[in-house]
């Protein structure tokens, strides 16, 4: 069992990113928070600008896990390994990166409530 229940971040690219055309992302965050074991769950307009790392940076300070539901995991360990590595944090256990572009909420809450027991999995195997 993971030792704390993780946070996830929504991060959606301005909101006009047309991969996102098909969720909800209300709907999508709203169930991810009270239906899944997660300590929070919100959006972010975006994370991979100036005031994004800033908020990154100042938000990682927790040192709680954290899920960021966005664009591909490559890209999101590219931009964000710098905030991670600077608050002490382990790119391995301490972040999952999930791409939910071109989904809708119900296959991106799936995809979601998916990555969570993997990552219990992983962190219990």
């Amino acid at each position: 069992m993971l030792q704390e229940r993780p946070g996830l971040i929504m991060c959606v690219c301005t909101g006009k990113c047309p991969g996102f055309a098909k969720m909800d992302i209300w709907d999508f965050i709203n169930r991810v928070r009270v239906e899944l074991p997660v300590e929070y769950g919100f959006i972010h307009p975006q994370l991979c600008e100036e005031d994004g790392d800033r908020f990154l940076a100042d938000f990682l300070k927790a040192h709680r896990r954290v899920m960021i539901a966005a664009c591909a995991p490559n890209m999101q360990n590219k931009m964000f390994r710098d905030a991670l590595t600077a608050a002490g944090m382990d790119m391995k256990t301490d972040f999952y990166p999930l791409d939910i572009r071109d989904l809708t909420t119900e296959e991106a809450f799936q995809k979601v409530a998916d990555a969570l027991k993997d990552w219990e999995a992983r962190a219990n195997g």
